[in-house]
């Protein structure tokens, strides 16, 4: 019923979603105290402003690139597959799945909370000739889970809850050479992570994708889907991460964060900086003492 009622607004302009999802980022910015202050913190943790003119510059791009992710959530989840795929105007690094593909290699794919993470999926899902199975957490608010995985299924696509019965999906689909898209930078659980540096301050850090690739010998490649200016569509980046993974929990952690916060330098502003990337989880050990 959800599907039914929303799918109309699918239909209105890229343009039109941008515009208010900038206008909203702002009115929830201001609204919410705490919400302001974890974008602040995260971005003057990064790093990645030089100046305090390109801090506010930064944050100001931040603050209406949270707004236009969360409302162009509509056509990312409602349009039919392929002309979800019609929104990507440039893809720089397809010949990396190219090669992946030529081999019988299961292939691993990997996009951080940067851009619009659902027309980077869709658009995989719509160009790859294996099945795609997709890990997702239910969102907080649960009258999105049904839309989310209306949208996670379409084109033959199958949706991996986050737990136990899920983690064995995704492993079922490695070991039948098949595909998996995944989040790499949600904080996991206490016994699930390891402390690895994140923009220089230990962030607790999934160990799953690195044991995935490991037990399945996957190809993994990074990607995101770059929002472009003016709700002119959308730019896909593919590529392979800087090394393989050795099996090592911490070295592989701090492999992956390095290799992500390289993806986020792309499109800095675009990244979910208001996510609580170095909250610690109950149970978890502080960062510096043993696992």
């Amino acid at each position: 019923m959800l599907v039914a009622l929303f799918k109309p607004l699918a239909w209105l302009p890229l343009p039109l979603f941008h515009v208010i999802g900038a206008a909203l980022g702002w009115l929830v910015y201001w609204a919410s105290p705490g919400y302001r202050r974890r974008i602040a913190e995260n971005l003057r943790q990064s790093g990645l402003a030089q100046s305090d003119g390109d801090y506010r510059r930064l944050l100001r791009a931040s603050i209406a690139a949270h707004g236009m992710g969360a409302l162009e959530l509509i056509p990312a989840w409602l349009r039919p597959l392929p002309r979800v795929a019609t929104m990507v105007k440039q893809c720089t690094g397809w010949a990396h799945v190219t090669a992946a593909l030529e081999s019988p290699a299961p292939l691993l794919l990997v996009s951080p909370h940067l851009g619009a993470i659902e027309v980077c999926g869709a658009y995989l899902a719509s160009r790859l000739p294996r099945p795609l199975t997709a890990l997702y957490r239910p969102p907080k608010l649960a009258w999105l889970e049904p839309l989310m995985l209306s949208s996670r299924t379409r084109g033959g696509a199958r949706a991996a809850p986050a737990n136990a019965g899920g983690v064995r999906q995704l492993f079922k689909a490695l070991k039948q050479g098949q595909a998996v898209y995944m989040l790499p930078d949600q904080a996991p659980g206490a016994g699930e992570g390891v402390w690895a540096p994140f923009f220089g301050r230990p962030a607790y850090t999934m160990t799953l994708l690195s044991r995935l690739a490991c037990a399945s010998h996957a190809t993994v490649l990074l990607c995101c889907a770059e929002r472009l200016s003016w709700g002119r569509g959308y730019r896909i980046h593919i590529r392979p991460l800087s090394d393989r993974f050795s099996g090592e929990a911490q070295a592989d952690a701090a492999l992956l964060n390095a290799d992500i916060e390289a993806l986020i330098r792309l499109a800095p502003a675009q990244y979910l900086w208001s996510y609580n990337r170095y909250k610690r989880p109950a149970g978890a050990p502080l960062p510096g003492d043993a696992a």
